[in-house]
């Protein structure tokens, strides 16, 4: 399995229902926010990971993955590339499918877990992007 692999990619937008969404901000200038409000309109369900959040776009906030009572499909994480690897570990242990790291987040050890461990992984890439690249 490869980083960034367009079959992932492809997979990953077609099979995936679940996005927790790690550093969801309720802030809507934060590309986190748009993002996420994006990929939410577009029928995907997701679930804010922020202990410093309540509730963002009408969903329930989650202090960490390991709190999120379902079944997550994917991990999107929009934090600093040296806090990314926590959160591609909590990935691993909750059984998430695959993580996503966004643009300008990259972590080449936790990509590199997270492959051993059997999950997709895509870095370095905007799922909004992605997503619109192939449905536009």
């Amino acid at each position: 399995m490869q980083i960034n692999a367009p079959e992932v990619i492809d997979r990953i937008l077609a099979e995936t229902k679940t996005i927790a969404v790690v550093g969801l901000s309720s802030d809507g200038t934060r590309a986190s926010n748009s993002v996420s409000r994006y990929i939410q309109s577009n029928g995907y369900r997701i679930i804010p990971v922020n202990p410093n959040e309540a509730t963002v776009l009408g969903e329930k906030c989650y202090a960490r993955l390991e709190d999120v009572p379902e079944k997550i499909d994917l991990v999107d994480v929009f934090r600093r590339s040296e806090e990314a690897g926590q959160h591609v570990d909590e990935a691993i242990r909750i059984g998430a499918r695959g993580v996503w790291l966004q643009e300008g987040v990259i972590d080449q050890e936790a990509a590199r877990r997270a492959i051993e461990a059997g999950l997709d992984v895509v870095m370095d890439r905007c799922i909004l992007k992605e997503h619109m690249k192939r449905h536009s």
